[in-house]
């Protein structure tokens, strides 16, 4: 005689809330990235006027996309939203301190990206 035992996986809402919010935050940050690495004049000037030369506009754009990539992969969305935090902190100081700007964005995705942080810490 065989029996087949069946589990159930329970969906959790909180699990998918989660989900949802780091998939609109990589879509966000993939937007972000792309006129930098595509090299946009205005992120071109943008860069220029920080004065760290372009290399800097290639390295923000790289590492917002490599954090929207990671935000998506299981084992990587905890250390992805910790590297978008420390990146949001910069582009903050960056906005306020270097052009006078509102750093309201950056600030907004950097509560987002430790929210992720928060809640995708390890049980215990």
């Amino acid at each position: 005689m065989s029996t087949t035992v069946t589990t159930r996986r329970t969906v959790r809402p909180r699990t998918v809330a989660l989900w949802v919010v780091q998939a609109i935050l990589a879509l966000l940050f993939v937007m972000a990235a792309v006129p930098k690495l595509t090299g946009d004049p205005l992120m071109v000037d943008m860069f220029a006027e920080i004065g760290a030369g372009q290399w800097l506009r290639y390295l923000v754009g790289t590492l917002e996309l490599a954090g929207a990539i990671g935000l998506l992969i299981p084992r990587l969305c905890r250390p992805a939203a910790l590297g978008l935090v420390a990146l949001m902190i910069a582009a903050g100081a960056t906005n306020l301190f270097l052009f006078g700007a509102s750093p309201a964005i950056p600030l907004a995705y950097l509560a987002v990206a430790a929210a992720v942080v928060w809640f995708r810490r390890p049980a215990r």
